[in-house]
C-alpha cells in the first residue's frame, strides 16, 4: 500500500510596514525556510534580506489569479511557500481568495494586527463595533449617484448607509478624497467625520483628523492609508413600507404620477422582495414602488426607467431626499436600455407608454425562477392587453380589483371619499392560470 505523500502547507504571513519587526519568530522562520516566496513588489522587496538567495520571489501585481496555482505547483513538487500579505490576511486579505481555491488543510495563516486595527489604536477607538470595508478593488472613477452594483464605490455607500462608524482600506485609485466626493454627492457630508492614517508602521507615518468632509474631498493623502468614519449625528429611524402619499415629491400642477398609498403596500407585497432582490420598476413616475423596494432590499438593488423628463428628475430628487443609494434611474422609454439591468426577482409596472405587450414577454423571458411580475392598471383596456399577454406566454397569473376610500370631513363630520379602482395583476412565468 502506497501512502500519499505529505504536502508541505503554504504559510500566509500577515506583515507590517516596520519590516521585519513585526514578524513573530514562527512567522521569521517560516519566512528564512521558504523556496517559493509569493507577494507585492513592495513587500518582497522589504523583505528581500531575509529571504534564502536560491528562493523563488513572484510578485502577484496584477497577477492574483495565477497564485492559486503557482503555490498547488509549488506544493507537488514539495516546495516550502510562504506568501505575504498585509496586516491580518483574513480581513479583506487574500487568504479567503486562496482558501476558497486549494484545499484547506494545505494553507495555515500566520496572522498580523490589521492595518484597520492600528488605525483605530491610533486614534484611540473602540473598533468592535466598528464595519470593516474595502474599496482595494479595481478604479471605477468617482462616484455617479444612481451607479450600479458593478461600481468600484457602491458596497461602501451601502456600508455607510447602514453603519454608524467604519473603517475602510483603501486603494491607491479609490482614495480618502474620492470616499469624501461620494460623502457629498449623496449629501452625506454633514452626517460624518472622517479620519486618514496614512503610511501606518513607517517612519513618515501621520494621522489627519479633525477634517470635514468637504475639505478632505479635495485634500491629497499619502498612500497606503486607511480611512475611519463615524457619524457626527445620528440617524433618523426609518419607515420601511407604507409611506403616505405627500413623503414623495409629485408633479404638480398636473395631478401628480403617483402609486396610492394603499395599492403601492399590496403591489410590494405581491413582489415577493428580499433583502437582496434585484427588482426593475417601470414606468416609474414619481419613483414610490421604486425607492420603497430600494429600503426593503438593502442588499439588493432597483433599476427603475421613466419616459417623463420631469418626473425622472422627480424621481432622482425623492431618491436623495431619502437617502436611497440602490436605485438607477433610467430616462427613456421601456423596452429601451432594459438589455443592460442585471435579470431581475420582481418587476413592477406602473406605465408601459404604449408597449405592454412586448413588455410582459420580455419580462417573463427575464425574470428569475420564481420571480414576480406585478403591474397597475386603472383603464379596461389595458387590463385586457396584459391578460391576453400572459395567456399568450402560458404565464400563471391572478387579478386582484383593489378599491379604497379615505374619510374626508364634511362640515363637523365625515364621509368616505372613493378612490379609482385599480387592477393589480400578478404572474409568473411557467404554468396555465
Amino acid at each position: 500500500m502506497t501512502l500519499d505523500p505529505v504536502i508541505e502547507k503554504c504559510r500566509i504571513l500577515g506583515v507590517l510596514d516596520d519590516g521585519i519587526v513585526s514578524l513573530g519568530a514562527k512567522a521569521l522562520e517560516h519566512l528564512r525556510a521558504a523556496q517559493l516566496v509569493i507577494g507585492g513588489a513592495r513587500t518582497l522587496q522589504m523583505f528581500a534580506a531575509h529571504i534564502e538567495p536560491a528562493a523563488v520571489q513572484r510578485d502577484l501585481t496584477g497577477a492574483l489569479s495565477q497564485v492559486p496555482e503557482w503555490i498547488r505547483a509549488a506544493q507537488t513538487q514539495g516546495q516550502r511557500v510562504v506568501v505575504l500579505a498585509t496586516g491580518d490576511p483574513l480581513c479583506h486579505g487574500i487568504a479567503a481568495f486562496l482558501a476558497s481555491r486549494l484545499c484547506i488543510e494545505t494553507i495555515e495563516v500566520i496572522p498580523n494586527v490589521s492595518t484597520l486595527q492600528l488605525a483605530c489604536a491610533r486614534l484611540g477607538l473602540p473598533w468592535q463595533d466598528m464595519k470593516f470595508s474595502s474599496v482595494h478593488s479595481k478604479d471605477a472613477g468617482d462616484w455617479v449617484p444612481g451607479s450600479p452594483p458593478g461600481h468600484g464605490l457602491y458596497a461602501l455607500l451601502r456600508d455607510i448607509r447602514q453603519h454608524d462608524r467604519l473603517a475602510i482600506l483603501t486603494s491607491p485609485d479609490n482614495t480618502p478624497d474620492r470616499i469624501a466626493r461620494m460623502l457629498v454627492a449623496e449629501g452625506l457630508a454633514d452626517d460624518f467625520e472622517m479620519a486618514v492614517a496614512e503610511r501606518l508602521c513607517q517612519s513618515t507615518e501621520r494621522i489627519v483628523s479633525g477634517m470635514a468632509i468637504g475639505a478632505a474631498a479635495q485634500m491629497p493623502f499619502a498612500d497606503p492609508n486607511v480611512v475611519l468614519l463615524w457619524r457626527s449625528r445620528l440617524r433618523a429611524p426609518q419607515v420601511l413600507l407604507g409611506l403616505p402619499d405627500a413623503s414623495f415629491e409629485q408633479r404638480h400642477p398636473e395631478k401628480g404620477l403617483i402609486t396610492k398609498h394603499e395599492v403601492r403596500a399590496v403591489s410590494l407585497a405581491r413582489l415577493q422582495l428580499r433583502a437582496d432582490s434585484v427588482v426593475w420598476d417601470i414606468g416609474a413616475g414619481s419613483g414610490s414602488v421604486g425607492l420603497e423596494a430600494a429600503r426593503l432590499c438593502r442588499n439588493g438593488h432597483v433599476y427603475a426607467i421613466e419616459k417623463n423628463a420631469d418626473d425622472a428628475a422627480i424621481v432622482q430628487r425623492n431618491r436623495l431626499a431619502m437617502g436611497i443609494s440602490n436605485h438607477t434611474l433610467l430616462h427613456g422609454k421601456a423596452p429601451e436600455g432594459l438589455q443592460d439591468w442585471a435579470d431581475p426577482d420582481a418587476v413592477f409596472v406602473g406605465g408601459s407608454g404604449g408597449e405592454l405587450a412586448e413588455l410582459i414577454t420580455l419580462v417573463l423571458q427575464r425574470l428569475k425562477p420564481q420571480g414576480w411580475l406585478v403591474m397597475n392598471f386603472v383603464t379596461i383596456e389595458n387590463l385586457g392587453v396584459a391578460v391576453a399577454a400572459l395567456k399568450e406566454q402560458r404565464a400563471t397569473w391572478d387579478v386582484l380589483q383593489l378599491q379604497a376610500s379615505r374619510s374626508k370631513p364634511i362640515l363637523h363630520m365625515h364621509r368616505m371619499a372613493a378612490e379609482n379602482p385599480v387592477w393589480i395583476v400578478c404572474a409568473q412565468a411557467g404554468g396555465v392560470a
